[in-house]
């Protein structure tokens, strides 16, 4: 019960971190580009509380946690955009839906700083005592968030809506193609069920996470 009480005060703080500033860049860009939807209901906040998903943000992470899951993942609610307020029509819709991943991936830079930051300090022999008290968990911590952020920024750019890479690819492709693929957003989930269940899924995104964590870590 300890172990499981320490590895929640670890992991929660940077899961929560990743998809509440996930959702934030969401509202921000989108009321730099004409909709303050986000705004005005209070979504562009880094107040956790105001976009915990029971099941996304809640339930689903501690249960992988609790059954030790290879991975651990999670998501917030979904922050509200209206579209056709934004400046710029398809192409901004695919800012909006881009500034999500391109802050998980900013944060993984940052934890992965961090994570340096760290094993130089136990190379100068301070992982014991009083510091390593300190260090240890920020070391995990540090290293959690740069997985975590990676695997959200790879799973959200999956292209096919509603995640946020079907919603890139969207607003990037000609028109005729951006309303086939938008077809796609009422099977969206099912498909990335099926990919899920078949094991498709770890194919295409270890690549990308391992990758990224080639050389941040």
């Amino acid at each position: 019960m300890q172990d499981i009480l320490r590895d929640i005060c670890i992991y929660a703080v940077p899961l929560l971190l990743a998809v509440v500033a996930h959702e934030v860049a969401h509202g921000w860009v989108a009321e730099k580009l004409g909709d303050p939807t986000a705004r005005l209901l209070g979504r562009i906040s880094l107040n956790p509380l105001v976009h915990i998903d029971v099941v996304g943000t809640v339930l689903i992470p501690l249960m992988l946690l609790v059954t030790n899951a290879p991975f651990l993942f999670g998501w917030a609610k979904p922050v509200p955009v209206q579209f056709h307020r934004l400046h710029g029509g398809r192409r901004a819709m695919a800012w909006v839906a881009l500034a999500g991943p391109l802050t998980n991936l900013m944060l993984a830079a940052a934890s992965a700083l961090v994570y340096r930051f760290v094993v130089f300090l136990f190379a100068l022999g301070l992982g014991s005592g009083v510091w390593g008290l300190v260090l240890s968990p920020l070391f995990l911590m540090a290293r959690f968030s740069v997985v975590f952020n990676l695997v959200l920024m790879a799973v959200n750019l999956f292209p096919v809506p509603p995640l946020d890479g079907g919603r890139v690819l969207t607003g990037l492709l000609p028109r005729s193609l951006a309303f086939q693929v938008a077809r796609l957003e009422r099977f969206g989930m099912f498909i990335v069920l099926i990919f899920v269940i078949t094991g498709w899924w770890g194919y295409m995104l270890r690549p990308v996470v391992n990758l990224f964590a080639r050389i941040f870590l």
